[in-house]
């Protein structure tokens, strides 16, 4: 390995530099950049670095590995700063974590990272990661093949929205609203490719997401939860259904499990993953509070949670409040839609609703009216509303929510740009 002074010194060109506050602490990263790289690498501190980027001859090099842990996300506006310095300069950043938070993830990779590789490394980890620089569009469209539908290009730095859907209160419609939420986004677009939509059904006893699209439960799921330390992006393609071309499915397992079945780790991987891959992640949540709705929301941009005109929902919001606000945790990304909302004339229920929202302290964000029997002959079908019932008022403000984000995401990126 060479030092920081041969990096400015050694006439040998390095072709790319570790980034880290001990690279000592990633001693796997050391053998696998001599491996790959043999002496043509160098390694910096995150202050060296930062200065580092902001010198043109920085530009000579491949890409940087920022190698990082929980003790750094204290540092994350200086590491933030140095990824964009990197990217001005023509550097590629490949992110190296170890147990670091999704929401710290998002966030560094949100300023144009090209890969995220857990640590320990699996693997041939790092070699793969460093293919992918080299040809990102072309692996990424062959990835997609199969499992996720037809073959089109990722955008660069993909980095999927994720969109978990739970019920206040049982019954309240979450998984309808998660599998028509699903499949209008995969259908967003008008003109152009659509966005590539994956739906996770994390219900792990009775999850209907299966049923409601006719589905089979494939073993392969059971064997994808089970493993998810060695899941590689073929594993979990292999447990992914194809819904009509266009929509890609994680099905419940054919079992019932326990839900700590998957521990928050095994989440993280799996969200990882499928954020890597796709657009969207849409999740239909079970309505019981897990060891592991913790990672689901911190790594969630927006937080559905379904209810019904009723004091269960009420007393339940409250309670959720307080749990959420009680371990400081984000309880302002939950978005509140109301399922079977009153009819515009009644005046009263609309009044209800008002003081509901004021008690709470809480946003009715959608009001979604009651769909009525084809809601439910959809979901015996296993046919989306977008395709049964195409004019129902149900799928219709469903439809407008899908566009919404769309459009939200879009500017987002657009202004990321």
């Amino acid at each position: 390995m060479t030092s920081e002074t041969a990096l400015h010194t050694d006439p040998a060109p390095l072709v790319a530099c570790t980034v880290s506050r001990d690279v000592q602490n990633f001693d796997l990263l050391i053998e696998d950049m001599e491996s790959e790289l043999g002496e043509s690498w160098g390694d910096l501190s995150f202050e060296d670095a930062r200065q580092f980027f902001r010198q043109p001859e920085s530009g000579g090099l491949k890409f940087v590995a920022i190698a990082l842990d929980q003790e750094d996300e204290g540092l994350l506006a200086m590491i933030a700063d140095m990824i964009k310095s990197a990217k001005i300069q023509g550097v590629k950043v490949i992110l190296i974590a170890d147990e670091v938070s999704p929401m710290a993830l998002h966030q560094l990779l949100q300023l144009g990272a090209e890969d995220f590789i857990p640590y320990p490394l699996p693997e041939n980890a790092l070699h793969d990661a460093i293919l992918r620089l080299d040809a990102p569009r072309k692996v990424a469209a062959v990835d997609f093949i199969d499992a996720t539908g037809p073959a089109t290009s990722a955008p660069k730095g993909a980095n999927g929205i994720v969109l978990p859907v739970q019920s206040v209160a049982g019954g309240a419609g979450a998984t309808t609203i998660a599998v028509n939420l699903a499949w209008e986004l995969a259908n967003v677009e008008k003109k152009g490719p659509q966005p590539r939509v994956l739906l996770m059904d994390f219900n792990l006893q009775y999850g209907s997401v299966s049923t409601y699209l006719d589905l089979p439960r494939r073993e392969a799921v059971y064997e994808l939860l089970s493993s998810t330390d060695i899941m590689d992006d073929d594993a979990f393609k292999g447990a992914l259904m194809n819904f009509n071309d266009k929509l890609s499915v994680l099905t419940a397992p054919p079992e019932i499990l326990p839900l700590d079945f998957i521990e928050a780790q095994d989440v993280e991987r799996l969200l990882t993953k499928a954020r890597a891959l796709f657009d969207y992640v849409v999740i239909d949540m079970p309505t019981v509070l897990v060891s592991w709705t913790e990672t689901v929301l911190n790594t969630a941009d927006f937080y559905f949670a379904p209810f019904e005109l009723d004091l269960r929902s009420a007393q339940n919001i409250l309670r959720l409040r307080t749990a959420l606000r009680a371990e400081e945790l984000p309880f302002e990304k939950l978005r509140f839609l109301l399922n079977r909302a009153p009819k515009g004339m009644d005046l009263s229920a609309k009044a209800r609703t008002k003081r509901m929202a004021e008690n709470l302290e809480i946003s009715v964000d959608v009001q979604f009216p009651d769909g009525g029997r084809p809601v439910r002959d959809s979901c015996d079908q296993g046919l989306p509303l977008g395709i049964e019932a195409t004019k129902n008022p149900l799928r219709k403000e469903i439809q407008k929510l899908a566009a919404s984000i769309h459009a939200h995401q879009t500017e987002q990126l657009e202004a990321a740009e």
